[in-house]
C-alpha cells in the first residue's frame, strides 16, 4: 500500500522560515538588552577619545566654582579635540578665555584632524596654547607615545605663548578603567612618557587626571609632583583633594558644559602666570 505523506506547501515552508527568522531576532534583541552588550555598543572608535570624557560618569557633577573674588587670580582657558571641529576662537577670546590646549595626538597612529585650525587660531587670537596627548597605556610604551606626540604637534618653543606638553592621562573610554597596568606599571608607563617627552622638548610635561583614576590605577604615586605640573579635573565648586605629593593645582577642568566649547578650566594665577609656565 502506498504510504502518503504530507505534501509541504511553499505558504508552510514561508511561515516555518518567517517564524525561525523572529525567534532569531527576538534572541538578538535579548542579547543586545544584556548589560555587557549595551556597554560594548557604547564603546568609542579608538581615537575618538577626549579630555575629561569619564569624568562625569566617575566622579558625578556638582554645582560650579563662585565667580565672585577670584577673576584676579584664576585666568580662564579651554581644551578642545576633534568633537569641537572648527572652534570660534574670536568668541572664546571676547568672553575672556586666555589660554587653550588642544588634542594633537592619541596612541601612536591618531592625529586630530582639526589641530591645525585649533591650535594656531587659539594663538591667532592672541591666546597662549599647548597640546595635549590622550594616553592609551594598553596599545604602546610611553616613551613611544612621547615621541609619536613630540612628532605630531606636541612640541614646545620658548615664544611667550606655547604651554609644555600635557598628558591626559584618565579612564580607559575602550576597556578597563587602567588599561590592563598594575599600579606599579602605570607608574612605569607614565615615567617612561615623561622622560622621553623632557629628552625631546627640555620641558617637563604637564599631567591631567583626576584623583580617583589616580589613586586606583597609581596606588596614588606621589612622585611627579616635585617636576610636573598638576591638570586636576573635578567637576565641582572645589578641586577636592589633589593626588599624593601635590600642594596644589596649576589648571582644574571644573566643567564640561561651558560656553561655546563645553570644557572650561581654571589656571590658578593671572594671566602673567600662565605665561611663565608657558616661558618655563
Amino acid at each position: 500500500m502506498p504510504v502518503h505523506r504530507p505534501v509541504i506547501t511553499r505558504r508552510r515552508r514561508s511561515s516555518t522560515r518567517l517564524g525561525i527568522t523572529g525567534t532569531l531576532l527576538a534572541a538578538l534583541s535579548l542579547l543586545l538588552a544584556l548589560p555587557g552588550a549595551a556597554q560594548a555598543a557604547d564603546v568609542p572608535a579608538r581615537g575618538e577619545a577626549h579630555m575629561g570624557m569619564g569624568v562625569a560618569e566617575h566622579d558625578g557633577v556638582g554645582s560650579l566654582p563662585p565667580t565672585n573674588g577670584i577673576a584676579a587670580t584664576q585666568t580662564e582657558g579651554v581644551d578642545v579635540s576633534s568633537h569641537q571641529g572648527n572652534v570660534a576662537w574670536s568668541t572664546l577670546w571676547n568672553s575672556g578665555v586666555r589660554w587653550a590646549y588642544t588634542k594633537a595626538t592619541e596612541g601612536t597612529s591618531y592625529t586630530n584632524p582639526y589641530f591645525a585650525q585649533q591650535y594656531n587660531g587659539a594663538y591667532n587670537v592672541g591666546m597662549v596654547r599647548g597640546a595635549y596627548h590622550f594616553a592609551t597605556p594598553d596599545g604602546s610604551g610611553g616613551a613611544a607615545q612621547a615621541n609619536y606626540f613630540v612628532d605630531h604637534g606636541g612640541g614646545w618653543s620658548k615664544d611667550g605663548k606655547t604651554l609644555p606638553g600635557a598628558l591626559d592621562i584618565e579612564w580607559n573610554p575602550y576597556g578597563a578603567a587602567c588599561f590592563g597596568k598594575t599600579q606599579s606599571g602605570m607608574v612605569t608607563w607614565i615615567r617612561d612618557f615623561l622622560n622621553q617627552y623632557k629628552a625631546r622638548t627640555g620641558r617637563n610635561a604637564v599631567i591631567y587626571t583626576a584623583t580617583s583614576w589616580w589613586t586606583q590605577c597609581t596606588g596614588n604615586y606621589s612622585g611627579f609632583a616635585a617636576n610636573n605640573p598638576l591638570w586636576i579635573a573635578r567637576y565641582a565648586s572645589t578641586v577636592g583633594t589633589l593626588p599624593a605629593g601635590w600642594g596644589y593645582q596649576t589648571m582644574w577642568q571644573y566643567t564640561s558644559t561651558g560656553p561655546t566649547v563645553g570644557d572650561h578650566n581654571k589656571f590658578n594665577g593671572a594671566l602673567d602666570r600662565v605665561v611663565a609656565l608657558a616661558n618655563g
